[in-house]
């Protein structure tokens, strides 16, 4: 099979061929049927959108076929796709919709209250699971996946206009052209050795860029069939893999905690799986999902808006991610001085000994296929300074110039004018047998800085130990004399977005106090933090004029 241009070539490779193409739940449709369907769609937009104007649409599903099947459409139609995060609300939501420029908003009735009274002018609303869909898509039944329409698709077509997160400020729309999602595709068949039998698990919302360019990207390219899960469930996850016969899933955030979470079972090994692909895992649960599983996690990096890449080599030590890619100039600097950091020095167990010397932000130095933000150019020049593109991410190099995540810039700590990386805190907090996840974010300290506060939620049947969690952190070598947790918070569950990340926004406006279980080490060992403890804290903010600075941290305060 030879290597495609463009993702509208991909589609048409589809036709004819009667193997399945897509699972949902009952429903099979062969690589055909998902061809002709898309055929059809785009015949139908190419009626829906009239020259003049941008040919974008808005998809507000869930992960059910009709997603997969818009995004071929939008390819075949030379359009492209935006995926509407269905937790937004209100005016946040029809920002999104508005900003994208979205003339046709494609979606479904258990969706429908969320547009109530949203003023979209000019958007056409089409909801799939009704007779007037039905009838509206029926006069284009008989459309080939040849036939032009809208404009002839090119390499340097729009193809996605999808969402990042971010913790401040709303959400920008990152492109994506079909030239480079279909290489991305191949780069992933190539690396993971996809076959034409493999099937894809997609439980990650496909609003989101992972599902749609680490997943549904290389089953198209290499004619693996997809099976489609509406919203990741961790109790669903055997099940649906068992039952589709799935061998690929991929996953964010804290995804991999929460199966890991579920109740242990003698056939946790009896599936057909191989491979799980994404981020945020961590090696202590990358490893833990191996052995119980028997799945290998590969933890890959590739920033959302195309601007880095790392591959993974055989040769790749535990916990690292890779080396840069052939065509990166990748270095990790200081964000302020731009200045390279010094290598890590890690000891025999792999540990990192001078992550204040080694962390940095990871920059591409060299051409960057970055293809900016949709109408967005302030946002375009924050990311690409002085020739770099700034990825936002803080990394470390070891010696050998293997490259390890250490979180976003967005979460780093200055603790007594130290600067620390949540996501190593993050780190070393997991290997706790206790802790079935862990989020540590900054809280402000009442004379300068940031303290340290984490947010635990515990294995099923364990009980937080204030006494034994402190023994644990002492025999930890590489915890930094600042990375001790000040403040300690039990939560029944992990608060994640809808992509399945932290959701640490949340947690540092709930601040030090939210009426839930809170420890901390103010002035010894970890100790119910109460009332007293509270008014104590506020006083000593008053006192050293960083009391402002509570009005975004806390329920109570």
């Amino acid at each position: 099979m030879g290597s495609a241009g463009t993702v509208a070539e991909l589609v048409q490779r589809q036709w004819g061929d009667h193997r399945p193409g897509l699972r949902h739940e009952d429903l099979v449709l062969t690589q055909h049927q998902v061809a002709s369907g898309a055929a059809a769609r785009a015949a139908l937009l190419a009626d829906l959108l009239p020259p003049g104007g941008e040919p974008h649409l808005g998809v507000l599903l869930d992960n059910t076929p009709e997603f997969p099947l818009w995004l071929s459409a939008a390819a075949l139609a030379g359009a492209a796709v935006a995926g509407i995060n269905p937790t937004r609300r209100g005016a946040e939501l029809a920002r999104d919709i508005t900003h994208t420029d979205c003339r046709v908003l494609i979606t479904e009735r258990a969706h429908l209250p969320l547009l109530d009274g949203l003023p979209l002018p000019g958007v056409r609303v089409l909801v799939t699971d009704t007779d007037a869909y039905a009838d509206l898509l029926a006069p284009y039944a008989d459309a080939h996946p040849g036939d032009t329409v809208l404009r002839t698709p090119a390499p340097d077509t729009r193809m996605l206009l999808y969402f990042t997160s971010g913790s401040t400020g709303a959400p920008k729309a990152a492109l994506c052209t079909q030239g480079r999602l279909a290489a991305a595709g191949r780069s992933l068949v190539d690396h993971f050795g996809v076959r034409r039998e493999d099937v894809h698990y997609l439980c990650m919302p496909m609003f989101h860029g992972n599902a749609v360019i680490a997943d549904w990207a290389p089953a198209l390219t290499a004619g693996a069939a997809v099976a489609l899960r509406r919203r990741f469930s961790a109790s669903g996850f055997l099940p649906d893999v068992r039952a589709y016969g799935a061998t690929y899933f991929t996953y964010v955030g804290r995804a991999v905690q929460y199966l890991l979470a579920t109740p242990e079972r003698p056939d946790d090994r009896d599936h057909t799986l191989r491979l799980g692909f994404g981020t945020e895992a961590g090696a202590v649960d990358a490893a833990r999902f191996r052995e119980r599983f028997g799945v290998r996690l590969v933890e890959g990096y590739g920033s959302s808006e195309g601007g880095a890449a790392i591959q993974r080599t055989p040769d790749t030590p535990p916990g690292a991610i890779g080396r840069a890619a052939d065509r990166d100039d990748l270095a990790v600097v200081d964000p302020e001085t731009g200045r390279e950091r010094v290598a890590a020095v890690l000891d025999a167990d792999g540990r990192l000994l001078n992550g204040e010397a080694a962390i940095g932000e990871l920059v591409n130095r060299g051409r960057t296929p970055f293809e900016g933000y949709w109408r967005n150019p302030e946002a375009d020049a924050a990311r690409v300074r002085g020739g770099w593109y700034w990825t936002g991410d803080l990394f470390f190099r070891d010696a050998d110039g293997f490259l390890y995540f250490a979180g976003r810039t967005e979460d780093r700590l200055r603790v007594d004018s130290e600067n620390l990386a949540a996501a190593m805190i993050e780190n070393i907090l997991a290997r706790w047998a206790d802790a079935a996840a862990v989020a540590v974010y900054a809280v402000p300290d009442p004379v300068a800085g940031d303290q340290v506060m984490a947010a635990l939620a515990l294995r099923e049947g364990a009980e937080f130990d204030p006494g034994a969690f402190a023994a644990f952190l002492r025999a930890q070598p590489d915890l930094g004399t600042k990375m001790a947790p000040r403040f300690v918070r039990v939560v029944d569950a992990m608060p994640v977005t809808a992509t399945n990340k932290v959701h640490r926004v949340g947690l540092r406006r709930e601040g030090f106090w939210s009426g839930g279980r809170l420890w901390w080490n103010g002035d010894g060992p970890y100790r119910p933090f109460g009332e007293e403890d509270l008014a104590g804290l506020v006083r000593a903010y008053e006192e050293h004029g960083r009391h402002r600075l509570l009005a975004s941290h806390g329920g109570g305060l």
